[in-house]
């Protein structure tokens, strides 16, 4: 087994450790009715659990892998000295956290020499981790059952797929609700199944796409990684892979092309 790849799998199993112990922070805090709920500069929410979730796993990092760097949606960058640098989303979904809904998730990314190569997404409320590494394939497990492959769907026709998206305003507010009525016209039926959960509905198959007309670095990360893994695509709305394109579309092989098209017709 090349080196690399036992570097991996070795910070993979460091993540999902990870990323459970920081479900059993953030749990308390979901569906408690004394949660305080204040809002960021950008209007968006952010709670105890959000800002203790993203202390610890920045915690855990810093005992394990001392030269990584780290970038957190709500403590912003360490730099690092080793190649290495982790991208945290603590609670991706916060909207849905305070809500008492339970499709928010834990996101953990690494990055190599820039290159996104790892990703957990763990649902703490419905105990559903997907994962993968790169050259490790892509892996979901749901409670304490054995891990199984996540696979994207082989849905080859828009009429046919499934489309998932978080909320239709995002589309309006970045000037994209022409292509939010291009694909509702495209494909067979649409939920607004939002943030992680629906990009992890592509990666195991139980949705064909996933559209995001705004995303940042910490909502992506993990994402590529694993839709890749999964026999899929992580890209942004030009169709690059990448995880700094500032939108995002999670999307099977054989639909990604005909999705990158819909959403760029003008």
């Amino acid at each position: 087994m090349p080196a690399d790849t036992t570097e991996l799998k070795q910070r993979l199993e460091f993540a999902l450790a990870a990323a459970r112990e920081a479900s059993t922070l953030i749990l308390p805090y979901y569906n408690n009715p004394d949660l305080a709920v204040e809002l960021k500069g950008d209007e968006s929410p952010v709670t105890a659990a959000d800002r203790g979730a993203e202390e610890l796993l920045r915690k855990l990092i810093a005992e394990e892998y001392p030269a990584d760097g780290i970038l957190g949606e709500e403590f912003g960058e360490r730099e690092g000295t080793s190649g290495y640098r982790w991208i945290l989303d603590p609670i991706d979904g916060t909207v849905s956290f305070v809500h008492g809904v339970p499709l928010f998730g834990t996101l953990i990314g690494l990055e190599q020499a820039g290159e996104a190569k790892l990703g957990v997404c763990r649902m703490p409320a419905l105990d559903e981790t997907v994962y993968a590494a790169s050259g490790c394939g892509a892996w979901w497990q749901t409670g304490g059952a054995d891990p199984r492959p996540a696979r994207v769907s082989d849905t080859d026709r828009l009429d046919r797929a499934l489309f998932s998206y978080t909320a239709l305003e995002l589309f309006a507010e970045y000037h994209r609700r022409s292509a939010f009525d291009a694909l509702m016209d495209s494909v067979a039926s649409s939920r607004a199944w939002g943030d992680c959960y629906g990009h992890i509905l592509v990666a195991t198959g139980r949705a064909d796409l996933m559209v995001d007309p705004v995303m940042n670095a910490w909502d992506a990360a993990p994402l590529l990684p694993i839709l890749r893994e999964a026999g899929g695509s992580f890209v942004d709305w030009t169709g690059s892979e990448t995880i700094y394109g500032g939108n995002g579309i999670s999307v099977n092989a054989r639909l990604r092309d005909a999705v990158v098209e819909v959403v760029t017709r003008d």
